[in-house]
């Protein structure tokens, strides 16, 4: 059914509409309303085409307007969880160019699986019903380069950069240590997104709440490689 207040909404795009373009009517979220939120395939579809339009430099910048912020401040339905890095070169929704209420994005150095992390995925699969996590590495990642660093000489850094290192090393122990350090931190950017795959399948928190879980690396060109 249409309440009065969609009605209103509605006659309100297609008055304005000849005067804003179609960018105007894009302007409608992709699922904040209480219907049913998309798939995983959906999902991932919408992400990857987010992302060809980055790099294409044709970004839509949807899902912005000030009438869609206000219809948010009631609720959101962000369709995709994205767990990436806190580089300042790795903006989630610029590189998937989605907007506000879109995804539910948590950045952490390194993208390490810590418990706020896993209690952040939780929330959003129990209680915005979102049905895909995106663990989003990145090329040229500190947090990861700090790890490859440490297995050779001790760190001097202060405890909690030491702790971020600890985790990484769990993940990146199968990468041979004597190949070239940037042939290393390639290779460990991406066995850090797939341990972080297989580990958060493995935590018995998540066992109850099923979640569709994917693999990506970003190669702050524009490009998102999505693992197989």
């Amino acid at each position: 059914m249409i309440n009065r207040r969609d009605v209103v909404a509605l006659l309100g795009a297609t008055a304005l509409s000849p005067l804003f373009g179609e960018s105007f009517l894009r302007q409608e979220p992709h699922h904040t309303g209480p219907g049913e939120p998309l798939s995983a395939e959906e999902a991932l579809a919408r992400l990857k085409e987010g992302n060809q339009r980055f790099v294409s430099g044709k970004s839509r910048h949807d899902h912005e307007s000030a009438a869609l912020r206000h219809q948010l401040v009631s609720g959101q339905r962000p369709f995709a969880v994205v767990l990436g890095c806190s580089d300042s070169r790795v903006p989630v929704e610029l590189i998937f160019d989605q907007g506000f209420g879109d995804l539910f994005v948590i950045r952490v150095a390194g993208n390490v699986m810590t418990d706020d992390v896993i209690g952040s995925v939780e929330y959003a699969r129990i209680h915005l019903n979102t049905r895909v996590l995106v663990i989003l590495g990145h090329e040229g990642c500190g947090a990861v380069t700090a790890a490859v660093e440490a297995r050779s000489h001790a760190s001097s850094d202060p405890h909690g950069i030491q702790s971020i290192v600890t985790l990484l090393q769990k993940s990146i122990g199968n990468v041979d240590p004597a190949i070239p350090k940037a042939e290393q931190v390639h290779r460990c950017v991406e066995a850090n997104v797939r341990w972080a795959l297989e580990d958060i399948k493995k935590m018995p928190e998540m066992q109850n709440t099923p979640l569709h879980t994917v693999g990506a690396v970003y190669d702050l060109e524009g490009t998102v490689r999505w693992l197989s």
